[in-house]
Parts: structure tokens; C-alpha cells; sequence
């Protein structure tokens, strides 16, 4: 008899998602996520080959990216139950490669710089595996997690933005290492919602997963550019 209260079947999560749908929207993420370093990839490459992004001057660089990134992102969502999803995200994801080529531009150019990528891209890759396996280990629901960690990655992107201003060392260290930990989360955060059932389209799961490993990678990358960059 049911008293009005909601049960749960054998073979679904608290949501009332099917384990094998919510298995099907982790392995699509994971899948896309893979597929999207690929235009990331072609889009730095095209950056720093043609040195587009670095021709710009901070100021207006900030304007295209912020246009870019918040314009796109609405794109992905407003197609993310139609077919140009995928698509729109990979155009997603080409921009913001093609963003990311000032930074890497700017490493490469230090003796090191080669090597400092592929820490970051290392490192990057450890953080990710971490907190994919830290989701499927942990029990209880991290939803409420989720707007503090938001609240953080605005007041980065401020204190962000004001340090193109202020071009403090120390301040940009300290932002780096921050948005490190707070995108860590935010990864562990987006997966454990896919996990839990909480998130059922994979093309919204890979854009804030996606968004978090940048920020992640480019954080790595900022911090082993000012403290072990070489000239040499």
C-alpha cells in the first residue's frame, strides 16, 4: 500500500532515475568530454599559430572572451536537447582553446615552456581521475555545495578581472591556487550530480565539467609559468 509518500524501485537512485540511464548520461559526459579536447586542442594551436589572441590587447581580449564564453554557453543550453548540441559545445570549446592560446603562447616562450604544458596537462589529468573516482566513494549528497562554490568562482572572476588592472604577482598566485581548489570541487561537484541522478542531460554535465578542467589547467599553467618558468 502506498501512503501517498514516494518509494524507490530496485534499480533506481534517489531522483527516481534509472541506475542504467544514469550510468548511460556518465559514460555519454565522459565520452564528449574526451572528444571535446579535441577542437580545445586545434583551437590553442590556431591561436598561437596566428597569434590572434595574443594581437589583442588585454582589455578588448576580455571583452571577446567574456562575450564569447557567456554567448556560447547560452548557445549550448538553448540546444542541448537538439541535435545541434554536440556541435554547438565542440564550437564551445574551439573558442575557448583559441582564448587559451595567449596563455600558452606567453609559457612557450620561456625556455621551460614545453614542459611547464604538460605539467599542467599532467596535473590537470591527475585532479580530474581523483575526483572522478571521489565521486563514485562518496554517499552523501554534495547539491549544497553547489552555490557556494558558484559564489567563489564569481568573486575569482572579479578579483580576476581587477588584477589586469592591479598586475600583482602575489595576487594572481593566490587567485591561481584558489581557483585550483574551488574547480577541483566544482569537478567533484558536476559528476557526483550525474552520479546521484541530479544531472540527466551529458551535454549540460560536460560544459560545467569541461569548464572546471580549464579553469583548472589554466590555473596550473599561470602558477608553473610565474614560479618555475625559466629564461634559459
Amino acid at each position: 500500500m502506498n501512503d501517498g509518500y514516494p518509494t524507490l524501485s530496485t534499480g533506481y537512485v534517489g531522483s527516481g532515475v534509472s541506475v542504467a540511464q544514469r550510468n548511460r548520461v556518465l559514460r555519454n559526459t565522459y565520452w564528449l568530454l574526451a572528444l571535446s579536447m579535441v577542437p580545445t586542442v586545434l583551437g590553442a594551436w590556431i591561436g598561437v599559430s596566428t597569434g590572434l589572441a595574443a594581437a589583442m590587447s588585454p582589455g578588448i581580449s576580455l571583452v571577446v572572451f567574456l562575450a564569447g564564453a557567456f554567448g556560447l554557453m547560452f548557445a549550448v543550453e538553448k540546444t542541448k536537447n537538439s541535435p545541434a548540441g554536440v556541435p554547438v559545445l565542440l564550437g564551445f570549446t574551439f573558442f575557448m582553446g583559441l582564448m587559451l592560446s595567449r596563455l600558452i603562447g606567453a609559457v612557450l616562450g620561456l625556455g621551460n615552456g614545453a614542459g611547464l604544458i604538460m605539467m599542467a596537462f599532467a596535473g590537470t589529468g591527475t585532479i580530474f581521475l581523483g575526483m572522478a573516482t571521489l565521486s563514485t566513494v562518496i554517499k552523501r549528497d554534495l547539491s549544497a555545495m553547489g552555490k557556494w562554490l558558484f559564489i567563489g568562482a564569481v568573486m575569482l572572476l572579479v578579483a580576476g578581472i581587477a588584477n589586469m588592472f592591479l598586475q600583482s604577482s602575489a595576487l594572481m598566485i593566490t587567485l591561481s591556487v584558489l581557483a585550483v581548489g574551488i574547480f577541483s570541487a566544482f569537478i567533484l561537484h558536476d559528476l557526483k550530480r550525474v552520479q546521484d541522478g541530479l544531472e540527466t542531460n551529458y551535454i549540460t554535465a560536460t560544459l560545467g565539467v569541461y569548464l572546471s578542467l580549464y579553469n583548472v589547467f589554466q590555473s596550473l599553467l599561470a602558477l608553473f609559468g610565474i614560479m618555475g618558468g625559466s629564461d634559459d
